[in-house]
């Protein structure tokens, strides 16, 4: 009965906050959210971690390093699993939920600022819930996993101006992000035409069967877990196997966003940014190895086609992911070592790199090739390098990592460089792509009525089914 009467109020609550927009109510105090809601220099951010194992414990320990952050309370389904006390030991003061929202009911006045960490279907809700309560909100790549919930988070970013937003591509503000822009402007890159990105590390699921025909048999669920609230907002539910926990969420259609959702905003996100691409016009599915209805393809070539932006030309943009689906490499490109930018994939393979995750990008005069992260780019051939090495501008350093650049920012000392107005259209590039890949289709956008026109069903998942019940409200901005 007590849960019943406490949803029912934190229902009433997030109402009350939704119509506080039409000036029908006047918010608490602690509502009135402002950047820069760290007055004094020298405080620190109370942060909230939603998400604390396996990478989400990483982002903990960075916020952390930042001597900026106080972590006030740690929040993960699976409290007490391996993966999450290794971070409930690195801060036995940090209070404990498994429920976010019985945290934000609990201690919604101390938190200053959330870094968000659980798995893609469920950044939506827990972002758009901060959001209402006046929190600033950090939240792992891709912000979330349809388009429209891509949507609906720029759209909350409007409203709630005041809220610092970041997303966790954390390379965007490393010396990549720098170089690109510095580039861009002093005329270095220009009149792009065609970009290669590529991924082809080992994932997750590369050793399942691609002739699937139904879902892992129900195994018994650990007693640390809340498998019901794992599924968040999603409406179809699942029951319990190893195989949908823990970074194996990413391969499933219904969860995860795959290599391009995983590894793409760490590889096209300052092109897409610089090049002031938006979204694309038509979106292609060139290659699906293993394609099924279930997981994502064991390869992928995916071709994404964005049409002239002012007096620059159009970019087609093809996207390579799968070990055996390498893409053509120019002339001249040189040797692919490890780059020590970027992180492994977390797949616990040690197999040799045959190409680096990355890009190469061709414009009228020159060529470039770049890796992921914060990794800089190269004029290839290395001779077209060295006969441009004078022209070069000067690239200025970060003044900040990401996670400080995201506390900065709450404490109204920097602007993020990845807030929802630039990570929400990109991630919307990503979402078509998926669908693109699911339906293994040739997809036609229409950019201003943010509608897909050839294909009635890739243009359905645009927005996919309604949330479950108890979870709607999110889904109103």
């Amino acid at each position: 009965m007590d849960s019943i009467k406490n949803n029912n109020s934190r229902r009433d609550f997030i109402r009350k906050i939704s119509l506080s927009a039409t000036g029908l109510i006047l918010l608490p105090s602690f509502l009135k959210a402002s950047k820069g809601l760290v007055a004094a220099a020298n405080e620190k951010v109370n942060l909230a971690c939603i998400g604390i194992g396996n990478r989400a414990s990483e982002i903990i320990a960075e916020f952390n390093k930042t001597g900026l952050a106080n972590i006030v309370a740690l929040c993960d389904v699976d409290m007490g699993a391996p993966q999450t006390t290794r971070i409930m030991n690195m801060f036995p003061a940090a209070k404990r939920f498994q429920d976010f929202r019985k945290m934000f009911d609990q201690m919604g006045n101390q938190i200053d600022a959330v870094c968000i960490g659980v798995p893609d279907h469920s950044h939506f809700p827990i972002t758009m819930h901060a959001m209402m309560l006046g929190k600033h909100v950090y939240v792992e790549k891709p912000l979330a996993r349809t388009f429209q919930e891509n949507e609906l988070l720029m759209k909350a970013a409007r409203k709630y101006n005041k809220v610092v937003t970041q997303m966790g591509n954390q390379g965007h503000s490393e010396a990549n992000y720098f170089q690109f822009k510095t580039w861009v402007e002093s005329g270095i890159i220009k009149d792009v035409t065609r970009i290669t990105a590529h991924m082809n590390s080992p994932r997750r699921w590369h050793t399942w069967d691609p002739a699937i025909k139904s879902f892992p048999a129900m195994e018994s669920t650990p007693a640390t877990l809340d498998w019901d609230l794992w599924h968040s907002a999603v409406r179809k539910q699942h029951h319990y196997n190893k195989d949908f926990i823990n970074g194996q969420w990413r391969c499933w259609y219904d969860f995860g966003m795959g290599a391009l959702g995983d590894w793409g905003a760490h590889i096209l996100d300052t092109a897409h940014q610089f090049l002031d691409l938006g979204l694309p016009e038509e979106v292609n599915s060139l290659r699906t190895t293993g394609h099924n209805s279930f997981f994502f393809p064991m390869s992928s070539t995916i071709e994404f086609k964005f049409p002239k932006r002012g007096g620059k030309p159009p970019v087609t943009i093809t996207w390579y992911d799968g070990v055996d689906n390498l893409p053509p490499i120019p002339e001249g490109y040189g040797v692919s070592g490890l780059d020590p930018n970027i992180p492994p994939p977390s797949t616990g393979t040690l197999e040799p790199v045959k190409l680096n995750p990355g890009k190469i990008i061709y414009s009228k005069d020159l060529v470039f090739k770049g890796a992921s992260h914060g990794s800089t780019l190269s004029i290839i051939p290395e001779q077209k390098a060295k006969d441009m090495q004078s022209q070069l501008p000067q690239v200025p350093q970060s003044t900040s990592n990401h996670y400080k650049n995201f506390l900065l920012a709450c404490k109204g000392l920097e602007e993020t460089r990845s807030p929802f107005e630039i990570a929400g259209t990109l991630s919307q590039v990503f979402s078509l792509g998926v669908l693109a890949q699911q339906t293994n289709g040739q997809l036609r956008f229409d950019r201003n009525k943010k509608k897909i026109t050839n294909h009635s069903i890739a243009n359905y998942l645009l927005e996919g089914p309604p949330p479950r019940k108890g979870w709607e409200q999110y889904y109103k901005v």
